[in-house]
């Protein structure tokens, strides 16, 4: 899967590129059509200690789906969001089962 990884207003580093690719790469085994995946990350300015928000969108054939989360850290917010994820391709894997 195509994981394209963007930094908004920071550099980001190389560990947790590869901490995103390698979790993004786990949800293929809930939904192989999975076609590329766009992963966004932001620092909010604010005084809250929750201030790192990872937004993922994944393209799949006739669909795309978006989960946002905010978190302490960036790699919390995309463990979660990768859990989110995987429930709904799971569901969108069974909804077409059920049609075919």
């Amino acid at each position: 899967m195509k994981v394209n990884v963007h930094a908004v207003n920071f550099t980001v580093d190389g560990k947790l590129v590869d901490f995103i690719q390698e979790r993004m790469n786990k949800l293929e085994k809930y939904y192989d059509k999975v076609v590329s995946s766009d992963v966004f990350l932001k620092v909010e300015k604010t005084s809250d200690k929750e201030n790192k928000i990872v937004e993922i969108k994944i393209h799949v054939p006739g669909d795309d789906f978006m989960v946002k989360k905010q978190c302490k850290t960036f790699e919390e917010a995309t463990e979660q969001s990768a859990e989110a994820l995987e429930r709904l391709l799971v569901k969108r894997k069974e909804k077409i089962r059920t049609h075919i």
